[in-house]
């Protein structure tokens, strides 16, 4: 009886160190709205907090629009529809992922800025005029949404080509016996049943957009994100970032619940008996030339437009090349990807594994609570991060050397993978959980009958049985982290730079053209791993 006291408090202790790891820093935002507010804040709330609301508001709406448009049209037409390079779409759309909104915000500007590449391109082609008076000015807030739009975008068309695929041919054949066209089939029988993907996904894209700092910073637009950057950083005033990281971190809540309902609304099963697989309609005609031309355009625009781009800029200036130590950002992002990948999975493991011998229903709530922090943007993680471990230090070092403690975690690597852990850990959990529940219990009755011992159970059973996933997961957290740019940005070590932060730190000093080495190299580098992780995602059975 005492060892099992002992072990459920051991597990239950775990589980309860990452849950309130988890959430000291939704915990120091809330706390710090309520602390004094400073002269800044008080002149901030009556001149631009407004407008940083307004533009992020309008941001959100329009990138809503957009993704939702993008998303779902290209996953119908590559669901139902065969056409010119149709397969070839079904993957390569996904590879907008691996271009971040601020790349291709380097992208628009250096392509549409007087004298950019539209205007080279202009050039060669019909010789010399002034052609900057006809090249349209995508900056600001329209600039902000085309980048952000075009990069999110695979949130929606990831998730509804999975549940269009699992509407089966069955749903169409209900609407041809209804004597209804193509056209109300999809608009009353098949979008509606893809409702709960849908909504999941624009919730993922909200929630991005929201919490999106560099491309907005790039394009020189005021938001709550910048907002609360401007405020710590230009300002040195930790109290008006955390009032304003408040604000913005009640949408983010609000964005998370609707994720959430529509996640429990959505159907994951798999195909019963009755499924019959969708019978691609061969298009023929303007129909097939209308789905080619607009996924074409999507990809086009998505990911090879801002890799032309940064080729482009790099094969122009190759004296950037001799400037930007590259081995060194190579070494520096594969050093935090490989600790924080490891350092995820490995609790991850432990965590589920826990939770599965103690069977505590506490226990569970306790680990649900701890992948809450994907919900919290990386500058508000940031700042709260800073805030955190600054009243630690004055706390712990009254009266001796105030700094000493603080340096641990803030300008750390320390502090840096820490801070990855809370943003990600709900990347790596839910990941092992999900194929983890696939295990049956009985398995490990049998093992243990067989004299095997827990521990032995869970390396020789277990390990074996989640390998291929745990490689998968080590795949995407690497991917979040080589994109990752204001936890990166603000909690690195001095002089320390990934390839996100040298490209951002080169366009923010309005040198785009050094940005396009980094840009490029961050781009190949997550494009591998999309590759390498495509087949899952767009897996029929996932």
């Amino acid at each position: 009886m005492k060892n099992l006291i002992s072990k459920y408090n051991f597990w239950f202790f775990s589980s309860f160190t990452i849950a309130l790891i988890v959430a000291l820093p939704i915990i120091t935002v809330f706390l710090s709205f309520f602390s004094e507010t400073s002269n800044y804040f008080t002149i901030l709330k009556n001149t631009f907090l407004l407008d940083y609301i307004n533009n992020s508001l309008l941001i959100l709406i329009s990138v809503l629009f957009i993704t939702f448009i993008l998303g779902v049209s290209s996953a119908y037409f590559i669901s139902f529809y065969e056409f010119p390079l149709s397969n070839f779409f079904s993957w390569a759309l996904i590879l907008a992922f691996a271009i971040p909104g601020y790349i291709f915000a380097f992208s628009i500007i250096a392509f549409f800025e007087n004298y950019g590449t539209a205007y080279s391109i202009l050039t060669n082609v019909f010789g010399e005029y002034n052609y900057n008076p006809h090249i349209p000015k995508l900056d600001g807030v329209l600039g902000s949404i085309i980048a952000i739009s075009f990069s999110l975008f695979p949130y929606v068309y990831v998730l509804t080509r999975s549940s269009f695929f699992f509407q089966s041919n069955n749903y169409i054949e209900v609407g041809q016996n209804l004597g209804l066209s193509e056209k109300e089939t999809f608009l009353k029988i098949i979008l509606p049943s893809a409702r709960p993907a849908i909504i999941a996904g624009l919730a993922l894209v909200a929630m991005e957009c929201l919490s999106d700092f560099g491309t907005v910073s790039i394009f020189s637009v005021s938001t709550l994100t910048t907002g609360i950057y401007n405020s710590w950083i230009s300002f040195d005033d930790l109290n008006s970032a955390n009032q304003i990281s408040f604000i913005l971190l009640l949408f983010i809540l609000l964005l998370l619940s609707v994720e959430i309902y529509s996640r429990k609304e959505a159907k994951y099963h798999q195909p019963g008996r009755g499924f019959k697989p969708i019978n691609k309609i061969k298009l023929n005609g303007k129909k097939s030339l209308l789905a080619f031309s607009f996924c074409l355009s999507v990809f086009l625009i998505s990911f090879v437009f801002p890799v032309s781009q940064m080729i482009y800029w790099t094969i122009k200036f190759p004296k950037y090349i001799q400037d930007i130590n590259i081995l060194r950002i190579n070494l520096n992002t594969l050093y935090l990807v490989s600790l924080a990948s490891l350092v995820l999975v490995f609790i991850s493991l432990f965590i589920n594994y826990g939770s599965r011998i103690s069977k505590s229903k506490i226990l569970n709530y306790l680990t649900n609570f701890s992948i809450s922090g994907y919900a919290i943007p990386g500058v508000i993680l940031a700042v709260a991060f800073i805030t955190l471990f600054s009243n630690l230090s004055d706390l712990i070092n009254e009266n001796t050397n105030i700094g000493s403690t603080k340096k641990i975690f803030i300008g750390s690597i320390f502090g840096l993978i820490l801070a990855y852990f809370v943003r990600f850990f709900s990347l790596s959990f839910n990941g092992i959980k999900s194929s983890y529940e696939k295990i049956n219990n009985s398995i490990d009755e049998s093992a243990y009958l067989l004299g095997y011992s827990k521990i032995r159970t869970f390396s020789k059973i277990h390990i074996p049985y989640l390998k291929n996933n745990i490689i998968l997961i080590i795949v995407l957290i690497s991917l979040e982290i080589i994109k990752e740019l204001p936890i990166t940005m603000i909690l690195r070590p001095f002089n320390f730079e990934t390839f996100a932060t040298q490209a951002y730190v080169y366009a923010s000093q309005d040198l785009i053209e050094a940005a396009a080495l980094p840009s490029l190299f961050l781009i190949s580098w997550a494009t591998i791993l999309i590759l390498f992780s495509s087949k899952y995602i767009l897996s029929q059975k996932n």
